[in-house]
């Protein structure tokens, strides 16, 4: 990931309402949500809510496709992971075994393959 990449989604995610847009569709997983469910969880009007789904998406932190009358938007299991080895990945040294799990279980996908989310 370039480093113009990561400030954009760093900056994406850098507003309350889009972070926790952010951390829903993550808890979601990858089946992801309904643009009227996120509305409805996060309480965000319909418009407000677009706005900052397409800012999350520009950043290439969130997908959407369409499931007949709906937009279904899930976490971009690739951005994420991109953007997770671009912040870590100096971690201790260039030696993330040694920062614990969750660094290590990172570089395991190796630094040009997309990562694989664990957790869904």
């Amino acid at each position: 990931m370039e480093m113009t990449a990561a400030i954009a989604a760093l900056a994406a995610l850098a507003q309350p309402s889009r972070l926790a847009v952010f951390r829903l569709l993550v808890r979601a997983g990858p089946g992801g949500l309904a643009a009227g469910e996120i509305a409805r969880a996060v309480g965000l009007p319909p418009a407000t809510l677009s706005f900052h789904l397409s800012q999350l998406s520009g950043a290439g932190l969130v997908l959407s496709h369409r499931e007949g009358r709906s937009i279904i938007y899930a976490p971009a299991i690739d951005g994420i992971g991109e953007l997770m080895r671009f912040l870590t990945e100096e971690c201790c040294q260039g030696r993330p075994e040694l920062c614990g799990g969750g660094f290590a279980a990172l570089e395991e996908d190796g630094p040009n393959e997309p990562a694989r989310h664990r957790s869904c």
